[in-house]
């Protein structure tokens, strides 16, 4: 059966996935983007090929009905964490009052209609906080340890109580460092791309010690059509891509294929002397409840690496 879904940050890069997959499933997707600067505004050529789409041009914050579907996938949120360092109110309007808002037009759907959409919302690992060994579940206590994953963790919350209170049915997913083709240029793997292209060294917090768990936002999408699929509701998801890896040894893959060698001087192309203030060291989460359900990562880091560095390299107007 075709479903009619909302997309916000449909524009953006996990949203755009899923729009894309949503799309050719044949699926009516009503997307949804204020288009900020890390939005891709040459997807709608993209997306309005197809007579399934439509698109509103419009903040999350000022949605003020929802029509009948019946999902409503939020991806729209403030991501970058050095950002929310530097000034966190965007973060605040964007992951904590745009859920709410959200919410809001969830309760006076209710009012309105029989069969309530359900409210799948992305969320994200770091909400737990850092682990040293071992890895988190759905069930663990969140301790986000800066400001952008403590919004995600308030609207985590806000979302729960709100299901409580006025029965709204959800799925929260929590998914690891996405990536791939058509991220912003201030994440990890484009913006190293980057600083190689202009012939800067590439600044890596805390010596590039950090372990970060890298998911295919391919297998994103992916995970999201397997929830749906499954009509599951009410419930936590973790979405990991099986594959760890410091930040230095990942920065250490794209000067090598870019370079086509592995023989080369790290201190050439890398600044260690870089540090942030709430920078977790590990993240780790146990998704074996979403494998349950017949899901599992495809896409292979070492695999994809190529064709990304590719991508930025030869393709992507910076």
């Amino acid at each position: 059966m075709k479903k009619v879904v909302y997309v916000t940050g449909c524009l953006g890069f996990i949203g755009s996935y899923i729009t894309r997959k949503c799309l050719n499933m044949g699926w009516y997707v009503k997307g949804v983007d204020k288009m900020t600067y890390a939005a891709n505004k040459n997807l709608l050529d993209e997306f309005n090929q197809h007579d399934n789409f439509s698109f509103v041009h419009c903040d999350i914050n000022d949605l003020k009905f929802l029509y009948d579907c019946d999902y409503v996938i939020n991806t729209a949120a403030e991501t970058h964490v050095g950002n929310s360092i530097s000034e966190s109110d965007d973060f605040v309007r964007s992951n904590i009052d745009g859920v709410h808002n959200i919410l809001k037009l969830f309760k006076n759907y209710r009012q309105e209609n029989t069969k309530m959409p359900v409210f799948l919302h992305f969320s994200t690992d770091e909400v737990y906080g850092d682990i040293v060994e071992g890895s988190h579940t759905e069930s663990d206590l969140l301790m986000p340890s800066n400001p952008y994953s403590a919004t995600k963790a308030a609207a985590d919350m806000l979302i729960l109580a709100w299901a409580r209170t006025h029965n709204i049915p959800y799925v929260i997913v929590r998914p690891t460092n996405n990536y791939g083709i058509g991220q912003y240029v201030e994440k990890l793997i484009p913006k190293s791309c980057k600083y190689l292209k202009l012939g800067r060294k590439i600044p890596l917090h805390n010596q590039g010690t950090p372990v970060r768990n890298w998911l295919h936002a391919e297998d994103t999408a992916s995970a999201i059509i397997t929830i749906i699929n499954s009509g599951v509701e009410n419930e936590i998801f973790n979405i990991a891509g099986g594959f760890e890896q410091t930040n230095i040894a990942t920065v250490k893959k794209l000067i090598a294929s870019i370079l086509g060698t592995n023989e080369f001087d790290i201190n050439d192309f890398v600044d260690m002397g870089c540090s942030r203030v709430g920078q977790d060291l590990r993240y780790a989460i146990d998704d074996s409840k979403i494998q349950g359900l017949g899901w599992k990562p495809q896409m292979k880091f070492d695999e994809e690496i190529h064709e990304i560095v590719n991508y930025y390299e030869n393709k992507f107007i910076w």
